[in-house]
C-alpha cells in the first residue's frame, strides 16, 4: 500500500495539525486508503491541550520526505544461514536469474556475509587445483552425497575431511601415494577398499557400489558412507557440501539502511564496483538486497500540504517527493510542480474550515470526537472569528461542527485560548509558532503567540529581543518580530528587531519610542502583518 502523507507546516500551530488529520480521515474514509497524517515539529500548548481534550494522539513526526532506501522496490531473497551448503545456494541462484547475490546472516539476522554465483564459480575452480576437504559436516556431507554412514560407530564421525583420492586402476596401484586421513572414492572395488581401511583412510566413499552390504555395522577409524551417485559427482557433491561461511565475502562489504537517504548511496555505489548490496535494519537484520537498477527509476515519497505553500515552511526534502495536493487559506507561495496537482487555496480564516467543506461535499460527517477538534482549530485560527481572515463559512462550519460534537463555541474558545504561557522559556515561546518569509529581498521571521493576557509577556520583552536577536543574526534576517496577539483587546502588542520606520510606516504610526508597540484591529499574520509589509517593499 501507497503511504501518502498529509502534514503542516513547521512549527505547527492547531490549525495545521487538525487540518492534517481531518484531511487524511477524510480520504481513508472515502477508500483512498494510506493517508497518514504527520507533523514537521512539537504540537504547542493548545494543540496538546485539544488532542487530549478530543481524544487524539499528535501525528507522527517526520524530519524529512528525502528518498530513503525503505521507498525503494529492493530485492528480498532467501537469506541463508552460515552452515548451509554451497550447493544449497547454488540452488537458489540458478531458480532466480535476476538474483546475484544471497545474504549470509547470523542466526538473529544479522549480517555475516554474502555469496555470490561468481564467488561459488571461483572456488570450485580452486578445488581441481587444490582437491583438499576441509572438515565439512557430516550432516552436510550426507545430505550432499544422498548417502548413509554405514558404521556401527557412526556417532564417532563429525566431519569429512582429507586429501580426495578418486581410485582408478593404475600402474603400482591406486593408492600408492595415499597417506593417512584422505578421503577414497571407489567402487566395487573389494581391494581398494580393504586397502583404504588398512592405510587409514579418513573417510572412504563406496559409489554405487554392491560391496556396500558387506561393511555395514563395521566398527573402525574410518567412515565408511555408501551413496548411489556415481564417482565424478560424488566427488563434486561432496566438496560443494562446504558451509557458505566460508566462501561468503566478507571483507569491504557495502551495507546500505533503510534510513538512508538516495543520494548518498548513488555516491556510494558509483564508487564501488559490486552489482548489490544488502540492506539492513535499525537491528543491522537483513531485510534485502539493492542494486543498481533500482536506483534507476526511484519511488518517492508522495506528500500533501495543508496550511501552506511555501518551501521555507515546508519539510525538507521536498524538491525529492511526489506532491499530490495542497489545501490552504494562505496567499500563493513558491512550491512549484513538475506535473498538475490537486490544489484547493480559499480564502477563508482556516484551513480546517476547507476540509470541513469537503466533508459536507461529499456527503460524510466526521465523527463526534473529530467534529469538536475541527470545531476547536477554526476557533484558533481565526481567533475567536475576531481575526480580519474570518469568514461567514468559517462561523457556520464551526457552529454546524460544534452542534455534531455537542459543545459551546464560546467555552470551547475560552478553553483554546487559556494555556498559561508566561512560565515558559523565550526561545520556545518564538519558536512555537513561527514563521519565515520572503518578501522581494526581504527576509523576516514573525513569531506570533496568542492570549487573553498580554501584560505578564510584555514584562519579558527584554528576554524576548535578546533571543530574537540571537535568531535574526543567524538565520540573516533583515527583521524579526513577535506578535502577542491579545484575544479580548482585539490588537497585537509588538515587540519588533530591526528598522523601526518600517514598523511605523507600514502601520502608519507615529513616532515609537522603543522596540514594541500595540497595533489595534491587528490579529492576523498572513492577512495584515505580512501585506502591510509587502505594500511598503513591493
Amino acid at each position: 500500500m501507497n503511504i501518502t502523507y498529509v502534514c503542516g507546516h513547521k512549527n505547527p500551530d492547531t490549525d495545521a495539525i487538525v487540518s492534517a488529520i481531518s484531511y487524511a480521515a477524510l480520504c481513508n474514509a472515502l477508500g483512498d486508503n494510506g493517508y497518514v497524517a504527520v507533523r514537521l515539529g512539537p504540537p504547542n500548548d493548545e494543540t496538546a491541550k485539544l488532542l487530549e481534550r478530543f481524544g487524539f494522539e499528535a501525528p507522527p513526526l517526520i524530519s524529512t520526505v528525502r528518498t530513503q532506501v525503505r521507498d525503494l522496490d529492493f530485492d528480498e531473497p532467501p537469506l541463508l544461514g552460515r552452515k548451509v551448503s554451497v550447493s544449497h545456494a547454488w540452488e537458489i541462484l540458478q531458480q532466480d536469474p535476476g538474483l546475484s547475490v544471497l545474504p549470509v546472516t547470523e542466526e538473529d539476522g544479522s549480517i555475516y556475509g554474502v555469496v555470490t554465483a561468481g564467488g561459488i564459480a571461483e572456488e570450485d575452480m580452486r578445488s581441481v587445483q587444490e582437491p583438499v576437504l576441509k572438515e565439512i559436516p557430516l550432516f552436510n556431507a550426507l545430505n550432499a552425497l544422498e548417502g548413509h554412514v554405514m558404521n556401527g560407530n557412526a556417532e564417532d564421525f563429525d566431519t569429512v575431511s582429507g586429501e580426495m583420492f578418486i581410485a582408478l586402476p593404475c600402474a603400482g596401484g591406486c593408492l600408492k601415494n595415499m597417506e593417512a586421513g584422505a578421503v577414497v572414492f571407489c567402487g566395487e572395488q573389494d581391494d581398494v577398499i580393504r586397502e583404504a581401511l588398512e592405510k587409514k583412510a579418513g573417510c572412504v566413499i563406496l559409489c554405487q557400489s554392491g560391496e556396500a552390504g558387506k561393511y555395514r555395522g563395521i566398527e573402525s577409524e574410518t567412515c565408511v558412507i555408501a551413496t548411489p551417485l556415481d564417482v565424478w559427482r560424488a566427488a563434486r557433491a561432496l566438496y560443494q557440501a562446504i558451509p557458505v561461511e566460508r566462501i561468503a565475502r566478507r571483507d569491504n562489504l557495502v551495507c546500505f539502511r533503510l534510513e538512508d537517504y538516495l543520494d548518498d548511496v548513488r555516491e556510494t555505489v558509483l564508487q564501488s564496483r559490486y552489482r548489490s548490496y544488502p540492506v539492513l535494519d535499525r537491528k543491522n537484520h537483513v531485510v534485502g538486497t539493492l542494486s543498481r537498477y533500482h536506483l534507476i527509476q526511484p519511488k518517492r515519497k508522495r506528500i500533501v500540504l495543508v496550511d501552506h505553500n511555501e518551501t521555507s515552511q515546508s519539510v525538507p526534502g521536498l524538491e525529492q517527493a511526489e506532491l499530490v495536493g495542497i489545501i490552504d487559506h494562505h496567499r500563493l507561495g513558491d512550491v512549484t510542480t513538475g506535473y498538475p496537482v490537486f490544489m484547493r487555496n480559499e480564502p477563508v480564516g482556516s484551513s480546517t474550515t476547507i476540509v470541513a467543506t469537503m466533508y459536507q461535499e461529499h456527503g460524510l460527517i466526521p465523527g463526534v470526537k473529530l467534529a469538536g477538534l475541527m470545531a476547536a482549530a477554526i476557533v484558533s485560527d481565526t481567533v475567536m472569528f475576531k481575526s480580519p481572515t474570518t469568514t461567514q463559512r468559517d462561523r457556520q462550519m464551526a457552529e454546524r461542527l460544534a452542534r455534531l460534537a455537542d459543545i459551546d463555541l464560546e467555552e470551547l474558545g475560552k478553553d483554546v485560548f487559556s494555556s498559561n504561557v508566561a512560565e515558559k522559556a523565550a526561545d520556545v515561546l518564538l519558536k512555537t509558532d513561527f514563521k519565515e518569509f520572503h518578501i522581494a529581498d526581504h527576509a523576516l521571521g514573525i513569531s506570533q503567540i496568542t492570549t487573553m493576557d498580554t501584560a505578564g509577556l510584555i514584562a519579558r520583552e527584554d528576554e524576548f529581543l535578546a533571543e530574537m536577536k540571537k535568531m535574526k543574526e543567524k538565520k540573516g534576517y533583515d527583521m524579526s518580530l513577535l506578535m502577542i496577539t491579545d484575544v479580548l483587546r482585539e490588537g497585537t502588542e509588538l515587540v519588533f528587531l530591526g528598522d523601526r520606520d518600517i514598523i511605523r510606516q507600514a502601520f502608519n504610526l507615529n513616532e515609537i519610542p522603543g522596540n514594541h508597540v500595540f497595533l489595534k484591529g491587528v490579529v492576523s499574520r498572513k492577512k495584515q502583518m505580512v501585506p502591510a509589509l509587502a505594500l511598503l517593499w513591493g
